[in-house]
């Protein structure tokens, strides 16, 4: 299914980055007319899908044909590649030859129908991983976009997975810690970007605020500590909960827990009744879900409402949902995994640390000092305005799009 794409043009951005967007018109130049599709899971629902929504238009604007095509699948297959994704990040679970068959035959059909009539196709996580596998094209140069933290991943099903990943030229990962045979002598570190335009960070009214505090009872007097963060193992919600009652027994806070049901990710109302169950009545810990009408604008506001971000998640791709939550002056506190470490810098414009105890602490430190608050959001803000908007992103697609075309 090919996605519909909104007109996102580069210059808009200038205000944010004129030095990236000059980069990318220049190397828009040498790549003009070039065809280059994007192949992912979802068109909704979970980071890739929204990186998407920005970087194809972008590249658009800046002289390529580009275009998003989007999986056919049933949901079985969505189960199987939930499994795939936990065991890439470490799981200990079986994969049955039935699930592997699936995998296959929803990759070669959709190998068939989708429109890949491309220069450059580039196959975002494991899902759509083997479409290169079931095509005959000599001329099409696939590069691999991984998002997931594979830095020790279940080496059974790895090893399995990659066999059959032999056609492609580039291997993208977040970071360098996540890369392993057999794409170490073809990767490139790869960090994702946030939209400053989109409506989960632009600026908003007060007028638009104030509709968001109304709508979900958002008490402004006191701290509000938000976490942005699929029902999903991995993020382990039960610890953030933990964290807000250790916090509360010193400051009167509320909660946020903002998340969004992705298409892919059927597992996630399993987990969801779990952290209800786990929060019992407690009415300052607000659950606000797209099932309440929680959408972008809203995540945004939210965002903007909060005192500062955290983030308890125990593996993690990248976590733009860091960046996000910075772009809003607001420092966050973490757990140092994945992409998350690579973005707060501990002491400067958030904390990174370990254990339940001591993540409340770190929130209580900037609670209990108003000034560092205030500083660590200022220093968050400007380290994403340098390293993670979307200009840089897209001059860095450019820039391996040529390095395989050359």
């Amino acid at each position: 299914m090919t996605v519909e794409l909104p007109v996102k043009r580069l210059g808009d951005y200038s205000i944010f980055s004129k030095e990236d967007v000059e980069a990318i018109f220049e190397l828009g130049k040498e790549l003009r007319g070039l065809k280059v599709v994007h192949v992912n899971a979802t068109a909704y629902g979970g980071g890739v899908a929204e990186l998407l929504m920005t970087i194809v238009p972008l590249m658009k604007d800046a002289g390529l044909d580009a275009s998003w095509e989007v999986l056919e699948a049933p949901m079985e297959f969505f189960n199987v590649t939930k499994k795939l994704h936990n065991t890439l990040q470490g799981a200990d679970i079986e994969i049955s030859e039935e699930e592997w068959e699936l995998f296959e035959k929803v990759n070669e059909e959709n190998a068939k129908k989708l429109n890949l009539d491309a220069d450059v196709v580039i196959i975002h996580d494991p899902q759509p991983g083997y479409i290169p596998y079931f095509r005959s094209d000599t001329h099409i140069k696939y590069i691999w976009r991984c998002h997931i933290d594979t830095s020790t991943p279940n080496l059974k099903v790895w090893n399995r997975l990659t066999s059959k990943m032999t056609k492609y030229e580039k291997a993208l990962f977040h970071i360098m810690d996540y890369v392993r045979a057999p794409f170490d002598k073809i990767a490139v570190e790869f960090p994702p970007s946030i939209d400053p335009l989109s409506p989960k960070n632009r600026e908003l009214s007060e007028a638009e605020l104030k509709s968001v505090v109304e709508r979900y009872k958002i008490d402004v007097s006191r701290p509000l500590i938000t976490v942005v963060a699929r029902f999903d193992p991995w993020k382990d919600l039960f610890s953030a909960i933990d964290v807000y009652r250790k916090v509360k027994e010193r400051y009167d806070i509320q909660l946020a827990i903002v998340s969004a049901m992705a298409k892919d990710d059927p597992e996630g109302w399993i987990f969801f009744e779990d952290i209800l169950r786990y929060a019992g009545v407690d009415n300052d810990i607000l659950f606000l879900t797209d099932l309440k009408g929680v959408g972008h604008l809203e995540v945004n506001a939210i965002q903007r409402l909060s005192t500062l971000g955290l983030h308890t998640a125990t593996r993690e791709g990248f976590g733009l949902v860091i960046s996000e939550m910075m772009w809003k002056e607001h420092p966050v506190v973490a757990r140092p995994v994945g992409g998350v470490k690579i973005q707060i810098d501990d002491g400067i414009n958030g904390y990174l640390r370990q254990s339940v105890e001591e993540l409340a602490d770190a929130i209580c430190d900037l609670l209990e000092n108003q000034s560092r608050l205030r500083e660590f959001g200022k220093n968050a803000k400007e380290k994403v305005r340098k390293t993670y908007l979307s200009t840089a992103h897209v001059k860095r697609y450019l820039e391996v799009i040529k390095s395989v075309v050359k």
